[in-house]
C-alpha cells in the first residue's frame, strides 16, 4: 500500500503526538509510525499508572491520562497511525522522502520528524540464578520490570531494587497500598529528584517503607515459580532474606535505535544531534524531537520534548513549503483546532 503526506512522524510517544498537533496547527498532514501496538511509547507500555509531576498546569497526571489527552488533542487533524510496524527504510526521493515500513507499506513524505524516544527498549535484568523461573507470572507476582496496574500490588510484600527515579517513585506510590515495601540499594544516597528522595526518607522514618542499604540483590527463593523471598548481600558477604511476593528490579532500560542508526544521521552517544534553533538533524528535511535528540544544554523532560516538537513542526512547514511565509497565529486567535 502507498500513501502520500506532508510529514511522517516516527514515534507515537508524548513528543510524537504533540508534533502531530503542532503540525496540524500549521496545516501539515501527518502519518505516524510506531513499533508498538498502541500509542504512548514508554508512558503507555511501561508505566501507565505512574503519576507525572512536571507537566505544566498538571500538578499530577497519570501517564496513561496524559497520552489519552495528547491523542485527543491531535485527533481533530485526523492523523493516520501505522502501529505495530517499524520504519525500516528512509530514502531520498525527488519530492521528499520514501519511508518503507516493515509490512511493505510505503509513504511518500515531504518531511520526516523523528520522535522515537530512546528507540526500542527492554529491561536490564539483574544477574540472578533462576531469574527466568519467576518472570512472566503477571503483575504483582514473581519478578516484574514494570508497573502497569498499581492495584495488582495491593496487600503484597514488595521488594524494589534500584536507586533511580523509577525505584523511588514506585516505592512511594506502592507504599500506599502494599502490605510492605522494602527498597534495596547499594548505598544510602539515591539518584532521584531531591524532593522524591526526601519523601522516600521521610516515609522510611515513619515506617511506611524500609530502606535496605547498603545491600545488593543476591538470590531468589520460592517454589513452583512462586516467589517467596529475595536474598540480599552486602559487599563483604553478609546476607539477609526479605519476605517477598514480588520483586521490582529498576536498573534502567536496554535501548537500541534499530533502523534509525542506518539513516545516515549525525549521532552523539546513541542519540541524534540536532540544531536547537530548528530541530533539524544533519540531513536537511529530517527533524527530531524528544529523548531521541540532543544539543548543548538539552534537558530530558517531557515539557522539553513538547517545545522541541513545536519547533520541529514549524521548521517542517518551512521545509515542505520553501519560500512560502507561514502566517502564524496563536490558538486563541485561530479558534478550535481542526475547524
Amino acid at each position: 500500500m502507498k500513501h502520500e503526506t506532508d510529514v511522517v512522524v516516527v514515534g507515537a510517544g508524548p513528543a510524537g503526538l504533540f508534533a502531530v498537533f503542532q503540525c496540524g496547527m500549521v496545516r501539515l498532514k501527518c502519518h505516524v509510525v510506531d513499533a508498538l501496538d498502541a500509542v504512548g511509547g514508554q508512558c503507555a507500555a511501561l508505566y501507565p499508572e505512574k503519576p507525572i509531576y512536571d507537566v505544566p498546569a498538571q500538578p499530577s497526571i497519570l501517564a496513561a491520562d496524559l497520552i489519552d489527552q495528547l491523542q485527543a488533542q491531535a485527533a481533530p487533524f485526523s492523523p493516520t497511525y501505522h502501529l505495530g510496524r517499524q520504519m525500516t527504510g528512509l530514502d531520498k526521493a525527488e519530492s521528499g522522502w520514501r519511508c518503507s515500513l516493515s509490512d511493505g507499506t510505503e509513504i511518500m513524505a515531504k518531511v520526516v520528524i523523528v520522535a522515537a524516544g530512546s528507540g526500542a527498549f527492554g529491561p536490564n535484568r539483574p544477574p540472578l540464578d533462576g531469574l527466568q523461573v519467576y518472570e512472566g507470572q503477571g503483575q504483582g507476582r514473581g519478578v516484574n520490570y514494570f508497573v502497569t496496574r498499581r492495584e495488582d500490588f495491593r496487600g503484597k510484600k514488595v521488594v524494589i531494587a534500584g536507586g533511580g527515579d523509577s525505584a523511588v517513585d514506585w516505592a512511594i506510590s506502592l507504599s500506599e497500598l502494599a502490605a510492605s515495601v522494602q527498597v534495596v540499594h547499594r548505598r544510602p544516597k539515591f539518584r532521584a529528584a531531591p524532593e522524591s528522595e526526601a519523601k522516600l526518607k521521610a516515609q522510611s522514618e515513619s515506617g511506611k517503607i524500609e530502606l535496605v542499604v547498603p545491600y545488593q540483590l543476591h538470590g531468589l527463593g520460592g517454589a513452583n515459580g512462586q516467589l517467596h523471598s529475595v536474598i540480599v548481600a552486602t559487599l563483604d558477604g553478609q546476607t539477609r532474606t526479605l519476605a517477598a511476593d514480588v520483586l521490582l528490579p529498576f536498573f534502567g532500560l536496554a535501548t537500541e535505535l534499530g533502523p534509525i542508526a542506518q539513516w545516515g544521521l549525525a549521532m552523539d552517544k546513541n542519540v541524534i544531534s540536532v540544531d536547537p534553533a530548528s530541530m533539524q538533524t544533519s540531513v536537511p528535511g529530517i527533524f527530531a524531537a524528544g529523548d531521541i535528540c540532543t544539543y548543548p544544554g538539552k534537558l530530558k523532560l517531557i515539557l522539553s520534548g513538547f517545545a522541541e516538537a513545536a519547533r520541529a513542526a514549524h521548521s517542517a512547514y518551512e521545509a515542505a513549503h520553501p519560500g512560502e511565509a507561514l502566517h502564524f497565529e496563536h490558538s486563541t486567535s485561530m479558534g478550535a483546532p481542526g475547524k
